[in-house]
């Protein structure tokens, strides 16, 4: 079981409708499989209503055939609304990555490695409030590298409406980078705690 769960990368990405949660996930699907040359599986749900109500995406990503299309237990679990953290809280293990938008999510639980982001607000400050999704794709590739950056990018670039490609790369390498700065002062803070004992 073990080492089934480590070929097997298991994302559940969430939020509402609206956000691009759909999309993210897609592309997310399309960078492992086109780009990375690994299986890759991509299987979506709604809320009552598009727009504006709960919604949510699952990627499986494997170096093997996938036998089981659906999330069980996340591995990277992407929460952009309070909702879709609730529903999805249960399934979490220790071994979860939880990636939030920190203005949107308040995690009332501290049983996995989390990270946060201002997705939101970062794309609002681009004047492109709908590239949040992306902006939080580019922090996943940073601190899970569950895909690897060229992949991204390349799915990115072919995923998104024409004309808005350089746009959307920029707000990916905008996510990217806020990533690797949290990373790069989690390890400060490690080597400062090693070098005081």
């Amino acid at each position: 079981m073990t080492a089934k769960q480590k070929q097997n990368k298991e994302i559940i990405i969430t939020g509402f409708g609206g956000q691009g949660i759909i999309m993210a996930g897609r592309i997310l699907g399309r960078s492992a499989a086109l780009g990375d040359r690994k299986e890759s599986v991509f299987t979506q749900s709604y809320g009552p209503e598009s727009r504006g109500g709960a919604c949510s995406a699952q990627v499986v990503i494997s170096e093997e055939p996938i036998l089981y299309p659906y999330v069980r237990h996340p591995d990277i679990l992407i929460c952009m609304s309070q909702a879709g953290y609730e529903k999805f809280i249960v399934q979490m293990t220790n071994e979860t990555i939880l990636l939030i938008d920190q203005d949107l999510v308040r995690p009332t639980l501290n049983k996995c490695d989390s990270f946060s982001i201002p997705a939101t607000r970062m794309a609002e400050e681009l004047g492109r409030k709908m590239m949040a999704n992306i902006i939080m794709l580019g922090f996943c590739t940073a601190v899970t590298k569950v895909v690897s950056l060229n992949a991204a990018l390349d799915s990115v670039a072919s995923s998104v409406p024409r004309g808005t490609e350089e746009t959307n790369i920029g707000a990916f390498k905008k996510g990217f980078d806020y990533g690797l700065a949290i990373l790069k002062g989690r390890d400060k803070k490690a080597v400062g705690r090693t070098g005081a004992v």
